[in-house]
């Protein structure tokens, strides 16, 4: 198998008859903090950036100059979950619907969607399959997932001007030992997903 993701998975869609193919990805499952960020994308299959990956594998440079090249050339959309939306269902569900917001966001009604990860989201009203490691399979899925990342990391850069302190515009929210000491230094922000364990428990102590 290629260490690249390829356009298989949407070239077998539309030979099953699909026409239009979104791949959906999602970033800030992890993170103790910001919100949970989704990206759908509509590649056009004759023309895809060059350099796509699973946004974890680019350096931040690389995930830079492929996010602008798919904007310039693909159909795309951003769409999240809040912090009180987190903690008011779980991160699992606040994934899925940020996903779901993403692809109702699209400016094309997509005709089957490429999920990343190994559930479709309830209340999905379109064909879709669910592929696990999706972002290092399908181009679709990879750009939704440089998309998302690169949007929701600036997110989180614009957030650490406001807070300073917690180190957000290097851990990008994720519960890293200078983030955990801040937060029993400083103190839990706005920001902050109270239902996840690190954050709970400093919560309790106070």
């Amino acid at each position: 198998m290629s260490n690249f993701p390829d356009f298989s998975l949407e070239l077998a869609a539309m030979a099953r008859g699909f026409g239009i193919i979104a791949g959906v990805d999602e970033v800030g499952r992890g993170p103790i903090a910001g919100p949970v960020t989704a990206a759908a994308a509509i590649l056009s299959p004759g023309n895809i950036p060059e350099g796509l990956n699973d946004s974890k594998k680019l350096t931040a440079k690389r995930r830079e100059v492929a996010f602008k090249a798919i904007l310039e050339t693909a159909q795309v959309s951003v769409a999240h979950c809040t912090v009180e939306e987190i903690d008011q269902h779980n991160i699992l569900r606040a994934a899925h619907i940020a996903m779901l917001r993403a692809v109702e966001a699209l400016p094309v009604t997509p005709d089957h969607l490429l999920i990343d990860g190994n559930l479709i989201p309830r209340d999905c009203a379109c064909s879709a399959e669910a592929v696990i490691k999706g972002d290092g399979k399908s181009l679709s899925i990879a750009a939704a997932s440089i998309v998302a990342k690169v949007t929701r990391d600036r997110i989180m850069v614009d957030l650490a001007q406001q807070h300073p302190g917690y180190g957000w515009e290097s851990n990008a929210g994720y519960p890293s030992k200078s983030h955990i000491s801040a937060l029993q230094n400083l103190g839990v922000t706005p920001h902050h997903r109270r239902s996840f364990k690190p954050v709970h428990n400093i919560l309790c102590r106070a």
